[in-house]
């Protein structure tokens, strides 16, 4: 009777173990997906590979665990599915990374995860399901990274914070063993923000080689960016705008004597809460990607209507038109523009968007 009941406590203990550790065990995901057509010209002529194509598109799909030890210490590992033309599907580490919450002023992360700018962005602008924000979706930006990460709220959550000293070359370009893909130099990115009265004023900055600066090939212009955006947000709606300026984004490996290489754009972003359940929106984006090309830009817009029956369910009616002059710019949606001085390039997009 003893032995049965000794075995008998340590079940309930082994149990009590495996029951704590669920509850302090969280497992996510979030799939972006698109059912549109596309239309796509660059000099006059169709794109092969996109013109007049109709599919359903897997964007991103993340699966995501987040463990907690104790009140300080927690982990989460978060992949990232997504589909590459002339690839197929490829599996990534988007978010990997061990926490230290040693206050609400201060919060380390040590692996992969979040930068400071991009994934503030969408968190304002809302519409990430649709679109890239401005920055990523022309590729100056990565929303993850390797490094050491601190960030925290002040003043009762006023004012944030987020700094980090990363690699340089995005979640996706992970420095191997042996020395492969190292570079000599870190990078810094960094974002400061103020939240009162529905208002969110915040800016940020970049520099570094973006991983490139290698034992074998050096890296001869260092990488800035400048970041701002104002936004009034609220249930009903928001509206908002975002500006960036960079230096060398493209041209961190070019000659030593080479040009500066100035960009610099906008995003202006609304949206409207008709009901609880229905919205619209629309956004328009103005890029100059090289100031020193004077007829070299890109402009985006998207406007939509979209309906959420559930938490984290939206289905969204879009249409987008993205137009690049004088030049071939690579975005979110693939490269376009004209492939010489004089012409233009136009990627029209229409259909269903979502994520759930």
């Amino acid at each position: 009777a003893n032995s049965k009941a000794e075995k008998a406590g340590k079940d309930v203990a082994a149990q009590s173990k495996l029951v704590k550790w669920a509850e302090d065990t969280k497992i996510s995901g979030r799939m972006y997906f698109d059912f549109t057509n596309v239309r796509q010209r660059s000099g006059g002529a169709g794109v092969a590979a996109t013109n007049r194509t109709t599919n359903f598109d897997l964007k991103r799909f993340y699966l995501g665990v987040d463990h907690k030890f104790n009140k300080t210490f927690s982990a989460n590992l978060t992949t990232d599915v997504t589909y590459i033309s002339g690839v197929g599907a490829s599996l990534y580490i988007k978010k990997a990374y061990l926490q230290a919450k040693l206050a609400n002023e201060l919060t380390i992360r040590l692996g992969a995860t979040d930068q400071p700018w991009i994934p503030f962005a969408e968190g304002v602008y809302g519409y990430r399901h649709i679109e890239n924000t401005l920055t990523d979706r022309i590729k100056y930006g990565t929303s993850s990274d390797w490094g050491i990460h601190a960030l925290g709220k002040l003043a009762g959550g006023i004012v944030e914070y987020d700094v980090a000293v990363v690699n340089g070359g995005g979640y996706r370009n992970v420095p191997g063993v042996g020395g492969t893909n190292r570079s000599r130099s870190l990078d810094f990115e960094g974002r400061v923000n103020v939240n009162y009265a529905n208002f969110v004023v915040g800016v940020g900055g970049y520099t570094g080689k973006l991983g490139k600066d290698t034992t074998t090939n050096p890296a001869t212009h260092t990488a800035n960016r400048l970041d701002a955006l104002v936004a009034y947000k609220t249930k009903r709606f928001t509206v908002g705008g975002e500006y960036f300026w960079s230096k060398n984004y493209l041209a961190v490996n070019a000659l030593p004597t080479a040009q500066d290489q100035k960009a610099q754009g906008y995003s202006a972003f609304a949206s409207v809460n008709i009901t609880p359940k229905v919205s619209v929106f629309g956004r328009y984006d103005h890029v100059k990607p090289n100031k020193t090309l004077v007829d070299f830009k890109d402009d985006y817009f998207n406007v939509g209507v979209q309906y959420s029956p559930a938490k984290i369910v939206d289905l969204a009616l879009v249409f987008k038109r993205d137009r690049v002059a004088n030049g071939l710019l690579s975005t979110s949606n693939g490269t376009i523009g004209g492939p010489t001085l004089g012409t233009t390039g136009t990627y029209n997009e229409f259909g269903l968007f979502g994520q759930f």
